[in-house]
């Protein structure tokens, strides 16, 4: 059984910082990338950023040059630094765990930028 629980998500005026985290615990086999996705209503889910088992990291247009993805492979965990946040920032976050044997997904935290 996989679990992710994710923390750091919250109210935050503009121009703030978040730092979200995620930690994966359970029977978990050969990652291949944890990312971050976000979802509003009426909107699909989209990437915010992943980061591979190799190291390599993608980001959403959007948040270039403002949030960072890290990871640390000893404890399952990967980390969100978001600064600079906007308003359209706002969504719930979902952390996502790919393996060789499924996706796993987080039940989200709500990050909430406004003044």
């Amino acid at each position: 059984q996989v679990q992710l629980v994710e923390s750091g998500g919250g109210l935050v005026q503009p121009g703030g910082s978040l730092r979200l985290s995620c930690a994966a615990s359970g029977s978990i086999f050969s990652i291949n990338a944890m990312g971050w996705y976000r979802q509003t209503p009426g909107k699909q889910r989209e990437l915010v950023a992943e980061i591979t088992s190799g190291g390599r990291t993608n980001y959403a247009d959007s948040v270039k040059g403002r949030f960072t993805i890290s990871r640390d492979n000893a404890k399952n965990t990967v980390y969100l630094q978001m600064n600079s946040l906007k308003p359209e920032d706002t969504a719930d976050y979902y952390c996502n765990l790919d393996t060789r044997k499924s996706r796993y997904w987080g039940k989200g935290t709500l990050v909430t930028v406004s003044s």
